[in-house]
C-alpha cells in the first residue's frame, strides 16, 4: 500500500469525550470514526486491516481446535428469547422492533437461543455430536451509556461459539479446550492476560471464567498471582484480598481487567428451554448438555492498545499491526531516495511478503511522515533520508524507538544486486527479531 494512495485522516486533536489511550489514539489515528457519539463507529481503511487481522488469529485458533464456523442472522425473532424466557431480563439492552407485518424483532446481542434454535432442527442423534459451532459476526447491546470507545459501544464485533455434548462430561472436555485455545489467541496477540473465575450473570450455567487483559484502565477489579496463573474476579472472590497467599506460596496482588472474553458452562439451560433434544444411545429424547464461549474482536482493539501505547500514540502487536513495515521516503521529490524506496517496497512487499506501507507523499515533509508512524504505531519504520547518498538507512524499531543502521554501495543504487541484497538484510533482521507475524 502506498501512502499517497491511503485513506488515513490522522488528527492532532483529542476527542472531547475521550478519557482512554484506546479511545483518543483510534480515532486521533484514524483508524476509527465516531458516528454521532452514540457508541456506534466505522472503521476506516487501517482500521479495518487491523480488526480483520484479529479476527484471523480468532479463527485459526478455532478452526484448530475442530470449531465450524456459521454466520447466523443479525436479526433475530424475538420469539426465540421469550421461549428461553430471556427477553424480560435484558431489558432495555435489547433493540426491538416490527417489521411491515407486525412481528417483532431485535437486534442480536448474544446468540444461544438462535444457535439452539439451528442445532435443533437440524441435529437429530448423539451419532452428531460432539458440536462446536462459531460465529463472528455484529452484536448490538443498547448501552445506557456507551463509553470508552470500543472497550463498551454499542454495537460490535463479537466472536460467539456454542457447543453441543450428549454428557456433562464431555461438555467440560471441550470447556477445558476453549480455555487453552483462548490462552493461544491472547497470547498469540501479544496480550498480557488472566483467566479468572467469574460469575456467570445473564447468560447463566454454573462455571464461568473471563479473560481479564490487564491494564489500569480496566472496569474490572481482580485477584492474581504473579508466581502462577491464579486469578479470580473480586466479585467471585469476596474474600480475598491483596497480600493473601496464593495456594502456590506466593503474594496475591489487586490489579485492572478489561474483559475480552468469557466462556460459560451451560449445562441444558438452553436446551430444555427451547425443547431442543437428540436421541441418545437408548433412543430417548435427551436435552443437549452446552457450553458457550465469547470474545469481544473490536473490544481487542481497544484492549491492545490501553496495554502498548506511549505519548506518541499506538504500539501494535506483530499479529495485530496494519503493517509490519513503513518505508518513509524522508523527500520523495529526491531521485535516490524514491527509486531505493520504490525497490525495497517491491522486495520486501512482492518477493519477500512483508506486509509493507510505502510512504511516498510528496507534498509532506519527514517529520509529518515521523509522526504519522509514530501515532499509528507500525512496529517498524525503515527511513530512507539524507545518509542514502553515503549509502546508509535506519530501521526504527517503534516500541523501543531504537535505531539499527543499514549499509549500501550508493553508487551501486541502480543495480537489482543492490536492492536483493539489502531487502534480504532488512528481512533477516525482521525475522530475527520475531517481528514477521507467522513465523518463529
Amino acid at each position: 500500500m502506498r501512502f499517497s494512495r491511503l485513506l488515513l485522516p490522522t488528527s492532532k486533536e483529542i476527542p472531547n469525550d475521550a478519557t482512554l489511550a484506546s479511545h483518543i489514539y483510534l480515532i486521533r489515528a484514524g483508524l476509527i470514526q465516531s458516528v454521532g457519539g452514540s457508541g456506534l463507529y466505522n472503521f476506516l481503511p487501517l482500521g479495518k486491516k487491523i480488526l480483520d487481522k484479529v479476527r484471523l488469529v480468532v479463527k485459526e485458533e478455532l478452526d484448530k481446535a475442530g470449531c465450524q464456523e456459521t454466520s447466523l442472522a443479525f436479526v433475530t425473532p424475538l420469539s426465540l428469547w421469550e421461549e428461553s424466557g430471556r427477553d424480560s431480563e435484558y431489558g432495555k439492552e435489547l433493540l426491538r422492533f416490527k417489521d411491515r407485518k407486525d412481528n417483532d424483532y431485535l437486534l442480536s446481542p448474544t446468540n444461544e437461543e438462535a444457535m439452539v434454535n439451528l442445532v435443533r432442527q437440524t441435529v437429530k442423534s448423539y451419532k452428531q455430536l460432539p458440536l462446536n459451532l462459531y460465529q463472528i459476526n455484529l452484536k448490538f447491546r443498547d448501552e445506557i451509556r456507551p463509553r470508552y470507545g470500543l472497550m463498551r459501544g454499542r454495537e460490535f464485533l463479537m466472536k460467539d461459539a456454542y457447543s453441543f455434548h450428549a454428557t456433562v462430561e464431555d461438555m467440560q472436555r471441550e470447556f477445558a479446550l476453549m480455555e487453552e485455545t483462548y490462552r493461544k489467541i491472547f497470547t498469540r496477540l501479544g496480550l498480557d492476560f488472566r483467566v479468572v473465575l467469574a460469575d456467570s450473570g445473564q447468560i447463566g450455567g454454573d462455571g464461568s471464567k473471563e479473560f481479564m487483559i490487564l491494564a489500569d484502565s480496566g472496569e474490572d477489579d481482580i485477584i492474581v498471582c504473579d508466581a502462577c496463573d491464579y486469578g479470580a474476579n473480586v466479585e467471585v472472590a469476596a474474600d480475598a484480598k491483596t497480600g493473601d497467599i496464593c495456594a502456590c506460596g506466593a503474594t496475591l496482588r489487586l490489579t485492572k481487567g478489561i474483559e475480552a472474553g468469557h466462556i460459560f458452562q451451560l449445562g441444558t439451560k438452553y436446551s430444555e428451554a427451547l425443547k431442543a433434544t437428540f436421541l441418545n444411545e437408548e433412543g430417548k429424547a435427551q436435552a443437549y448438555e452446552m457450553g458457550t464461549y465469547g470474545i469481544g474482536v473490536s473490544r481487542l482493539l481497544a484492549g491492545i492498545i490501553e496495554q502498548n501505547h506511549d505519548d506518541k500514540g499506538c504500539i501494535w502487536t506483530k499479529e495485530s499491526a496494519p503493517f509490519t513495515l513503513d518505508i518513509i521516503v524522508a523527500n520523495a521529490k529526491d531521485e535516490m531516495q524514491a527509486t531505493l524506496g520504490e525497490n525495497l517496497y517491491k522486495k520486501l512487499g512482492d518477493v519477500r511478503h512483508v506486509d509493507v506501507l510505502l510512504d511516498d507523499r510528496k507534498k509532506e515533509r519527514f517529520g509529518p511522515k515521523m509522526k504519522d508512524f509514530e501515532l499509528v504505531g507500525i512496529p517498524y519504520a525503515l527511513v530512507l533520508g539524507k545518509g542514502v547518498k553515503e549509502g546508509q538507512i535506519e530501521l526504527i524499531e517503534r516500541k523501543s524507538m531504537q535505531k539499527t543502521l543499514f549499509n549500501f554501495d550508493a553508487e551501486k543504487i541502480h543495480e537489482f544486486q543492490t536492492f536483493d541484497d539489502l531487502a534480504a538484510k532488512i528481512y533477516e533482521h525482521l525475522k530475527s527479531n520475531n517481528a514477521l507475524p507467522g513465523v518463529a
